[in-house]
């Protein structure tokens, strides 16, 4: 299978786009500080944070659109056959047994079978059809709660956490993105509009490591660098935002962020906890049980972090058009392949946070954009040309096997510790195509919320951003699911 090529209307549509985030993040530079938006202005009475269950969180995120079929949500399964019509084809991989009775997950998953008893599993997320340039619009939907393009820069559900919570050990960045470039590769403008804190301001935004091996770097100060030779980089740094030919479209409250930041950085290089970030200060053994990939190394890095302190932290096995989960083309073999690298890992964060006691109140989180079907392609129920062609089409390569177009009625996400309940499922998705959610649908803003409660932050707050509201969830409208709680 090629490559799918946008085509002109689609090629329009991302320069649109792009040029929307552009603007939105312009008008982050310009916004004064936000505050909590008054009672009276929302519902007419005060919005209490609920008692958090959960004091860190981890997302381990599966980006380019992880198939549920494949992976948390098995369907029939057919081996590959030169000749097999494509409409019978459900799964790519045949279903194994889990430590909870009855449960069944996909094959590769081996290891995260033996661990399902710690895991919450929902099986009926489902996102809104977004049009165009689906993976773009649908991570930034994911990750802020917002549709995009917004009139405001929406702030990373990280940086929620980081402003409203604030670091769990002043010391530690409070947000912490792990595995994803954020320039060399395709989209970058696209990432960079939601891997940030928006109107928050920079103090709340993500420390970015593309590269967990290499994230000690990060935090060793500068060869000869002493205080005296800092407060003097501190005084430049400063006349440089001054002097800033773009001044005037940069608030206060946003220079000063910048500079909160600086200092935030200081204090990190110069503190014990940067050793939580040198790989190499684990030891051996340890290391070997993650070391199967870069997302592998991430969350061997991401359990250092946690236990350093840091509030939200993101592991990704990083999105690049076409590569990894953005499966078009040799959807099985490439499955396969990635089932390989974050197999043992996903286990071993699980069993490590448990050993040390620290999944109670930690809430790690599997999940992707949208899932993926072999011959549908955005919301189920695709057109009439797409339905006779799924009845003609028939398998004559390899490479053809596989889930590739991407399917929004129904998508997995795997929730361990933070007072979610264990070997649960929630949810359930049709067992014939179209395999949409069936039974309890949860939708973006309402497992927004259900993150949000576990963390001690309420669906409905909201600060003054341009004098109205903006809410953790839409409108403040996102519903906890109470049932997934413990």
């Amino acid at each position: 299978m090629k490559r799918r090529h946008l085509s002109l209307e689609e090629r329009i549509a991302r320069r649109d786009l792009l040029q929307r985030f552009g603007a939105a993040a312009t008008a982050a530079l310009m916004t004064g500080q936000p505050r909590l938006f008054a009672a009276a202005e929302t519902s007419g009475h005060a919005v209490k944070n609920p008692e958090p269950t959960a004091d860190a969180c981890i997302l381990l995120w599966m980006g380019g659109g992880m198939a549920a079929p494949e992976t948390f949500d098995p369907k029939r399964y057919l081996p590959f056959e030169k000749g097999l019509a494509v409409d019978k084809i459900l799964s790519t991989f045949p279903a194994i047994d889990t430590s909870v009775d009855g449960l069944k997950i996909s094959a590769g998953l081996e290891q995260v079978a033996k661990v399902m008893d710690r895991a919450t599993l929902i099986r009926s997320h489902v996102q809104a059809d977004l049009g165009n340039i689906l993976h773009s619009r649908h991570q930034y939907h994911w990750h802020t709660g917002y549709v995009p393009p917004i009139t405001v820069a929406a702030p990373h559900l990280g940086a929620w956490m980081a402003k409203v919570l604030g670091p769990r050990n002043p010391v530690m960045p409070a947000f912490i993105n792990i595995g994803q470039r954020i320039e060399g590769v395709g989209e970058q403008e696209e990432l960079k509009a939601f891997t940030t804190a928006g109107f928050f301001g920079s103090e709340y935004g993500p420390f970015n490591l593309p590269f967990p091996e290499d994230a000690v770097r990060a935090v060793r100060p500068p060869q000869g660098m002493d205080p005296g030779r800092f407060a003097n980089r501190y005084r430049a740094y400063r006349k440089l935002i001054d002097q800033n030919p773009h001044r005037e479209f940069l608030s206060d409250y946003q220079q000063e962020s910048m500079l909160r930041s600086f200092d935030n950085a200081h204090r990190l290089l110069e503190s014990k906890e940067k050793d939580a970030f040198d790989l190499e200060l684990e030891p051996k053994e340890n290391r070997d049980k993650y070391d199967t990939s870069r997302f592998g190394r991430g969350c061997l890095l991401a359990r250092r972090l946690v236990e350093s302190g840091a509030r939200f932290i993101e592991v990704t096995t990083e999105y690049v058009p076409f590569l990894h989960w953005d499966t078009h083309e040799n959807g099985h073999d490439t499955v396969a392949r990635l089932k390989s690298e974050i197999d043992r890992p996903i286990a071993q964060l699980i069993l490590d946070l448990e050993e040390r006691g620290l999944l109670d109140r930690t809430l790690v989180i599997i999940a992707s954009e949208f899932s993926r079907d072999m011959m549908i392609e955005g919301v189920p129920g695709s057109t009439a040309r797409d339905q006779s062609r799924a009845k003609t089409d028939t398998l004559q390569e390899m490479k053809h096997y596989g889930l590739h177009r991407h399917f929004t009625g129904g998508t997995s996400v795997v929730m361990f510790g933070g007072g979610m309940k264990k070997g649960f499922v929630y949810g359930r998705t049709a067992d014939e195509r179209p395999l949409i959610a069936v039974e309890n649908p949860v939708s973006i803003s309402d497992l927004h919320a259900t993150i949000y409660t576990a963390m001690g932050i309420s669906p409905k707050l909201a600060f003054d951003i341009e004098k109205r509201p903006f809410y953790t969830t839409v409108d403040g409208k996102g519903q906890a699911v109470r049932e997934l709680f413990a």
